[in-house]
């Protein structure tokens, strides 16, 4: 057995001296170089001092106050803007990692993650606390992520340890992207500044049943079927959509598109003909008949000579059919009871029975209402984002109940996902260029 696989680097462990991180830093910079100045002003009387002694210097000193104010102002001034031009210009992340383990020593000490017993000083005699157990928490960052280590040692803490998720994401303003146990540590694992993530448009391209959205971020739809996307009006719901299609049809998948508002996707009936439906009968039609056309598949797959248990549509040589829906709840909203009753069974036939044979709904709306992904289809739909700003009564609807904290950012684009893994991490869709074309470029990548 090699080295390596006997000791693998953990990261920095936090100790109790850590709870004064920050101030420790600052005084190990600028103490220095107060002291350093103090001297270079006072110079003069310090060679007097070791001339003549403490007594005599002081037995004839006057003090020279336009000295003493310029020598302490310039002592002070100076340090501090070294130090914080070190802060900002030079060692931004450094200071990041010294302020984390600082925060991280305070969550211990402030949550009781420890044991002490009363011991008498030696200095004072006074009783005061000795720590006798502080756990072993181990702090790095790596490749953008901020990794956690805590040993779990049997302590009466344990549980607990295993359940801090929220309190870094919310502590250092990340998102949790996993947790793991391995080697008697529990692992957490953040995502931090994900806007430094984020792709361009040229980028999101699909590739084995998956299309890149962020570097960190995948929709694989082939085992994570169907998404659900919601923001409000100037949040980057539209852009996204169109990125989608363009990748999509890019892929060469078969691409139907339902705008009832007859707006930007409607434009793409020129590029996408026969593929772009408006009108109510239109849009009820096409769900009638993807259902049909899924059936149909599956009975094709069925009878396949290649057929094999488990295989998808993919591995017999079928294209992904996609139903991009914008505005899926006002569209129900204007219908008759009856109309409302088969436009939503189709669409939950589609997310229910769709993955393998390749049929998937992309679903668009201002607020995913509840009434219209009852019976688990909103569980269906196992890739969410929301964009742009959202009530917390909207979080709820698309995330379910979850104690995330969201925050608001005025960017376009930019909001919140959840991928399948059991975390909802903050999500910024696709750059788009100032002047992109969409219908031209559709009509580029319908040809490539």
């Amino acid at each position: 057995m090699t080295i390596s696989k006997l000791w693998k680097y953990k990261g920095s462990r936090i100790r109790p001296r850590h709870k004064n991180n920050v101030m420790k830093t600052g005084a190990l910079i600028s103490v220095p170089v107060f002291l350093l100045l103090m001297i270079m002003f006072w110079k003069e009387h310090l060679w007097i001092l070791y001339e003549k002694g403490v007594e005599a210097t002081f037995k004839n000193f006057a003090f020279n106050v336009p000295l003493i104010v310029t020598s302490l102002s310039v002592s002070i001034v100076i340090p501090t803007v070294l130090l914080l031009g070190w802060l900002y210009m030079f060692r931004k992340q450094k200071f990041k990692k010294i302020y984390h383990r600082q925060k991280i020593s305070r969550m211990i000490l402030s949550n009781k993650f420890y044991e002490s017993k009363s011991v008498k000083s030696r200095i004072t005699g006074r009783m005061v606390q000795k720590i006798t157990y502080f756990p072993r928490f181990y702090y790095r960052v790596k490749d953008g992520h901020i990794i956690i280590k805590i040993a779990m040692d049997m302590s009466r803490f344990q549980q607990r340890f295993m359940e801090l998720g929220k309190e870094f994401e919310n502590g250092f303003f990340c998102d949790l992207v996993s947790t793991d146990m391995e080697d008697g540590f529990f692992t957490y694992k953040l995502l931090y500044d994900a806007g430094k993530n984020r792709i361009s448009i040229d980028d999101a391209v699909v590739n084995k049943g998956s299309m890149k959205l962020m570097k960190h971020i995948d929709w694989a739809f082939d085992k994570l079927p169907h998404m659900l996307i919601s923001g409000g009006t100037g949040g980057g719901k539209t852009y996204f959509i169109l990125t989608l299609v363009k990748s999509l049809v890019a892929s060469g998948a078969d691409v139907r598109i339902l705008d009832p508002k007859n707006a930007d996707l409607a434009d793409l009936q020129e590029v996408l003909e026969g593929k772009v439906f408006s009108r109510k009968n239109g849009i009820m039609m096409t769900l009638r008949k993807s259902v049909e056309d899924m059936m149909r598949r599956m009975d094709e797959m069925k009878n396949h000579p290649n057929y094999r248990t488990g295989e998808n549509y993919a591995f017999l040589g079928y294209k992904p059919v996609f139903i991009v829906f914008d505005e899926f709840v006002a569209f129900v909203d204007m219908l008759d009871f009856k109309e409302r009753e088969s436009v939503i069974q189709d669409i939950k036939q589609i997310v229910m029975l769709g993955r393998q044979a390749g049929f998937f709904l992309v679903a668009g709306a201002q607020r995913p209402d509840a009434k219209y992904f009852a019976d688990g289809i909103r569980d269906q739909f196992n890739f969410r984002v929301s964009l742009g700003k959202m009530s917390e009564t909207g979080y709820a609807m698309l995330f379910g109940d979850t104690d995330k904290k969201f925050v608001e950012k005025d960017i376009k684009g930019r909001g919140y996902a959840y991928a399948g893994t059991g975390n909802i991490m903050e999500f910024y869709s696709p750059l788009i260029p100032n002047g992109f074309n969409f219908i031209e470029e559709i009509r580029l990548a319908k040809g490539a």
